[in-house]
């Protein structure tokens, strides 16, 4: 275990568990080198179902540097129909090629299949009697491709203690032990090795270039109104241009709004959203404004407020773990647990946070038996209204976390889209990955291949093997 990069340790991942030195090396040099596909779990009809009961046409889009959002749009526009009648599962990087699902509601197959979208193929499945809504996959397969690799014989060492980490057998020989000089030797006599890490949030949950998402979260949980505006408004970041750095120091130095909208860039459009609206409740303000101040930008980033300062903590409690000692691949007396998916797709192991299990002495035999087999998971809180914080030594990490942070779960009864009751995620992030070094490519670089159940993240499996800037993943 070594210290993480300062960015990585101010949103609570303070740690690499693998204490080899990283290959080095940069991602997304292109889209090409950055392939995300969802791993589908969402049923369909024919396309020639009726479509009274069927309204949405389900398609397969397979994009390249689109953000999802924007392609929505695009989509919508090209259709000549309303934004809110495309929906997805999961949100995908831009710098990327994605493959994902959409659903349409009321439209015509033939209207669809005519619609060409650049650097976009669009196939249509068949018909549904919902849209396909967030969280209606199992997982994403990726296959990362990491240029100007620095070091790649490191990838060997650093695979050989993530799959101790996965297990707890630090006497593991690792399948990867083998990465050769050549071009396209594979990384384990089946290209693939078992590996483990900490299922923590990635950077992209707190903001890749500017990571304060979670202390305007934090602001708002302890009911500090201003100060979560000031975080997102003022707040300047070392990694922005010097104008942006310039207007934020300048709005948290005077709290004059008006004067800030002039000085912000347009780009900036949620934070101009907040001092526009701040401007016109007036010169006398109090907590009730600028609580409008936050709900002046749409409902899905006020939800992202909250749902950062959870992974922040999340994060901070993995990190405790890692200092105490405690597995992650298995429990203690104390622990919570939360069972498979049954309805989840045979490649996947996918975590069901709703069917959970407190871990007594008693039981944790046989407990034990289950997380071995891919049956259970150790969690740890997403923390909200409804929480249940562990008990033994895991309770006493998530207490000491929380109350470090001046937190506890009432507090997270909001007003609004603020409001979170919380839930339980689980903090193994395991998978069968494969590296080698591509053929085709230019330089030093190594290809990854791995799946992972949704909500995590590929750059915290990443992130070990790099041990480099955030910035570069």
């Amino acid at each position: 275990m070594r210290e993480a990069h300062p960015v990585e340790r101010a949103v609570g991942m303070e740690y690499y568990v693998s204490d080899a030195d990283g290959t080095g090396g940069r991602l997304r040099h292109n889209p090409e080198d950055f392939r995300v596909q969802e791993l589908e779990a969402f049923d369909h009809g024919p396309l020639d179902a009726d479509p009274g009961g069927y309204p949405h046409v389900l398609a397969r889009a397979t994009l390249r540097g689109w953000d999802t959002n924007d392609f929505a749009s695009e989509l919508s526009d090209r259709l000549g129909i309303s934004r809110e009648r495309v929906s997805w599962a999961g949100t995908k990087d831009k710098h990327a090629v994605t493959t994902q699902l959409f659903s349409v509601a009321k439209v015509d197959p033939a209207d669809f299949r005519a619609v060409a979208v650049d650097d976009a193929d669009i196939e249509l499945l068949g018909r549904t009697g919902r849209p396909i809504l967030f969280g209606d996959l199992a997982g994403n397969r990726f296959e990362i491709t990491v240029k100007d690799i620095d070091a790649p014989a490191a990838a060997a060492a650093v695979t050989a203690e993530l799959r101790a980490f996965a297990t707890g057998d630090d006497s593991a020989e690792s399948g990867n032990a083998d990465l050769g000089d050549e071009s396209g030797d594979s990384t384990g006599n089946d290209g693939a090795t078992t590996v483990g890490v900490p299922n923590y949030f990635g950077q992209q949950r707190f903001g890749s270039e500017r990571p304060v998402t979670h202390e305007v979260g934090l602001e708002i949980v302890r009911g500090n109104w201003k100060g979560a505006v000031l975080a997102y408004v003022g707040n300047p970041h070392e990694r922005e241009r010097e104008s942006t750095r310039e207007a934020r120091a300048y709005a948290e130095e005077t709290e004059d709004w008006a004067g800030a909208l002039e000085r912000l860039p347009r780009r900036l459009g949620y934070e101009r959203s907040m001092c526009h609206r701040l401007v016109e409740r007036g010169p006398d303000l109090e907590a009730a404004d600028f609580r409008a101040a936050l709900e002046a930008v749409p409902a899905n980033l006020q939800r992202l407020f909250v749902n950062a300062a959870q992974s922040f903590v999340f994060n901070r409690v993995l990190s405790a773990r890692l200092e105490r000692g405690l597995p992650f691949h298995e429990p203690v007396a104390g622990d919570v647990v939360c069972f498979a998916d049954s309805e989840a797709p045979g490649s996947i192991a996918l975590p069901d946070p709703d069917r959970t299990q407190r871990v007594t002495e008693s039981r944790l035999r046989t407990v034990k038996r289950h997380c071995e087999r891919g049956r259970a998971f150790v969690t740890a809180p997403l923390v909200g209204t409804e929480t249940d914080l562990a008990d033994g030594k895991p309770g006493e990490i998530e207490r000491a976390v929380l109350g470090d942070l001046d937190l506890e779960p009432t507090d997270f009864d909001l007003p609004g889209e603020f409001d979170s009751t919380g839930t339980r995620r689980a903090i193994l992030l395991r998978t069968d990955l494969g590296v080698q070094r591509p053929q085709d490519a230019d330089g030093d670089a190594l290809a990854f291949d791995f799946a992972l159940p949704k909500g995590s993240y590929a750059t915290v499996v990443l992130r070990e093997y790099l041990k480099t800037d955030p910035g570069d993943l």
